[in-house]
């Protein structure tokens, strides 16, 4: 499954289509000159504990990092991923 990316003026989204819409998405909108703030992730119970949200993160993680645009995250589920990995350090948002 192909993960897509979608930016429009002062927000956007990651998001994996299926036949019938979206199977699962990751929204964040513009804070700034300078970062976006994730603020919500959904991913369809069929997609759940396949790693579905990581990877819609991963794909929004490079596309900040490719802009040097820092992230504030707001979505528990974002949230938790930055505690979680240290990875991430490199993109938050250090308010």
């Amino acid at each position: 499954m192909e993960i897509q990316l979608f930016d429009s003026q002062g927000s956007g989204r990651a998001f994996i289509q299926g036949d019938n819409g979206s199977l699962a998405e990751m929204t964040w909108i513009s804070g700034g000159k300078d970062h976006i703030i994730i603020d919500h992730t959904r991913v369809d119970e069929s997609l759940r504990g396949t790693g579905t949200g990581k990877k819609l993160l991963d794909a929004i993680v490079t596309m900040a990092s490719q802009r040097n645009l820092k992230i504030r995250p707001v979505c528990p589920f974002v949230v938790a991923m930055f505690r979680k990995h240290p990875e991430y350090a490199g993109v938050i948002l250090h308010e």
